[in-house]
């Protein structure tokens, strides 16, 4: 049931100090994150920002959160101002169209208490399905057409991204494969017979998956962060027990890897690599599947392929990654996108008219990257 209106005028943001009581909070809500989780605030405190956890609750009323915000904020350098940032959130019932204005009115007002230049949101809210946008979601247009109302611009600086592939898996795993195009299926199969086998990693592991991931860098010229940063973010999510490392290996020797994160219901492939050699035996068709397969086997219904291109054509950035995407026949996912509240709009004018030169700075000496 819905609070009603005058419970949410009484409800106010109040900063969550308690790990357990956080991760509470936030997996009883809908369209909650990993991003969100408290483990993802700690490591990126680590790195430049600072982390508030903030539930909405009831002045007067039960402790029962109405939603939750993991607000991330970095001071901008010889600048009074700091920039906020909520990633993959807030998390709420987005249905709910009371709440969902109350929350944008908090957040605003939190961008103006802390002297923010901006606020960015980028909730998992769907907007679309389908790669021609065949079916429209009522509640991503209708929290569209409000954030717009209110003042919210569609940020240029989509930080994480905006469209994604998911497979349902509460089907059968012969569902599975049989659903997958016919050339996938055969290169699942062709890279066994070929002698490549998938195990587990451990911690142990993760100093060479990043190895891994700085070859798949250097082959295919994306750009990323230092290596101490994927390592960092990789052992906090591996000791909280939300991260599996899967290698792919031909004769013993690593090949390919992933790493899946699991949060609630759902399984992302947030990082994948792979080394140049034995690419013709397809490893990367079997450790997906068995990403798959492990995921199933959890028990949770939702596997994440973790970016989509924005534009389906063959001269978008994803697109071979698409096609490798493709060929497992999920359902492409359109999401709003990332949403920023100018606090100062002058300062904001100026901010967003530079960032574009500062992230091509930046990532012209391969130190930055788009992804988490």
């Amino acid at each position: 049931m819905s609070p009603s209106e005058p419970i949410f005028r009484a409800s106010t943001f109040k900063e969550e100090k308690s790990e357990v009581a956080w991760n509470q909070a936030l997996v009883g809500q809908p369209y909650a994150h990993a991003l969100q989780s408290w483990v993802w605030g700690d490591f990126k405190s680590r790195w430049g920002w600072t982390a508030q956890r903030l539930t909405l609750t009831i002045a007067e009323g039960s402790w029962e959160p109405l939603g939750a915000a993991q607000v991330l904020k970095r001071r901008l350098p010889r600048l009074p101002y700091s920039i906020l940032y909520v990633p993959k959130g807030p998390a709420l019932d987005y249905t709910d169209q009371g709440l969902r204005l109350k929350f944008l009115e908090e957040l605003e007002k939190l961008a103006r208490r802390e002297k923010a230049i901006l606020i960015k949101i980028d909730p998992e809210v769907v907007s679309y399905w389908g790669v021609e946008k065949e079916r429209k979601s009522p509640v991503g247009e209708k929290l569209t057409q409000e954030l717009q109302s209110r003042g919210w611009l569609y940020s240029a600086e989509q930080i994480q991204f905006p469209n994604t592939v998911i497979i349902d898996l509460m089907r059968s795993e012969e569902d599975l494969l049989a659903s997958m195009k016919s050339k996938t299926r055969y290169n699942i199969r062709l890279a066994g017979r070929k002698g490549i086998t998938v195990r587990q990693g451990t911690a142990d592991d993760l100093n060479f998956i990043a190895k891994m991931y700085q070859e798949t860098a250097d082959r295919d010229a994306f750009a990323i962060r230092p290596r101490d940063y994927y390592l960092d973010a990789w052992r906090s999510f591996y000791n909280a027990g939300m991260a599996m490392p899967l290698l792919a290996e031909y004769e013993g020797e690593p090949v390919a890897a992933v790493l899946l994160i699991r949060f609630g219901d759902r399984v992302t492939y947030m990082y994948g690599a792979s080394t140049n050699r034995e690419r013709q035996r397809m490893p990367n068709y079997l450790l997906q599947w068995e990403a798959i397969r492990w995921a199933k086997a959890q028990g949770c219904k939702i596997y994440d392929f973790w970016g989509a291109p924005t534009r389906f054509e063959e001269d978008d950035p994803l697109w071979g990654v698409w096609r490798f995407k493709d060929g497992f026949q999920g359902d492409v996912v359109w999401h709003i996108g990332a949403w920023d509240f100018p606090a100062r709009p002058f300062w904001y004018n100026a901010y967003a008219r530079l960032l574009p030169r500062y992230i091509a700075f930046l990532r012209s000496r391969n130190s930055e990257t788009s992804e988490v």
